[in-house]
């Protein structure tokens, strides 16, 4: 009989290997790579800190934010979304601006990878996306802040 490596196997009058026979204690029985085992992320597993690319947005304070939508106030509410509510706000430089207030009642921990989704997102630079112009990281509370679409939202526009 021919094994995976293509030599013949002998047999001795016992079972063929893997045929009806249970795995040596602590080894999967599934075979390595199987569906059955945890997938990883393919990070590193010496314990060494992934390196975070910087974010090449500025940050902006939750109190200026605060006084430019008016504490999140109703009269500067334009829209509400499954990942939060948004904010219509005039920066100082006079540029209008989309500010998402991020939804963290379903998941109370602040997620982890969030300044590293952040730092690849301020380097999107395409004609066909809303720019990011800032965020804010304060009081476990996710904002972002982006340009105004004067046209409203993708749905309205095609709507």
């Amino acid at each position: 009989m021919f094994c995976c490596g293509g030599a013949e196997e002998e047999n001795d009058g016992g079972p063929l290997a893997n045929q009806n026979t249970a795995p040596p204690r602590g080894q999967n029985p599934y075979g390595a790579g199987s569906q059955r085992e945890p997938r990883t992320s393919g990070a590193t597993k010496s314990g060494a800190p992934q390196k975070v690319l910087p974010i090449e947005i500025p940050a902006f304070s939750l109190d200026e934010l605060n006084r430019l939508t008016g504490n999140f106030g109703s009269k500067a509410l334009i829209g509400e979304g499954s990942y939060g509510r948004v904010f219509h706000a005039k920066l100082s430089d006079g540029q209008e601006a989309a500010i998402k207030k991020l939804d963290t009642s379903s998941s109370p921990e602040p997620d982890s990878d969030f300044e590293a989704q952040l730092s690849i997102v301020s380097r999107l630079k395409n004609d066909h996306f809303v720019g990011l112009l800032g965020y804010c990281l304060e009081a476990n509370e996710p904002i972002l802040v982006y340009q105004y679409a004067s046209l409203g939202s993708l749905h309205d526009v095609l709507h």
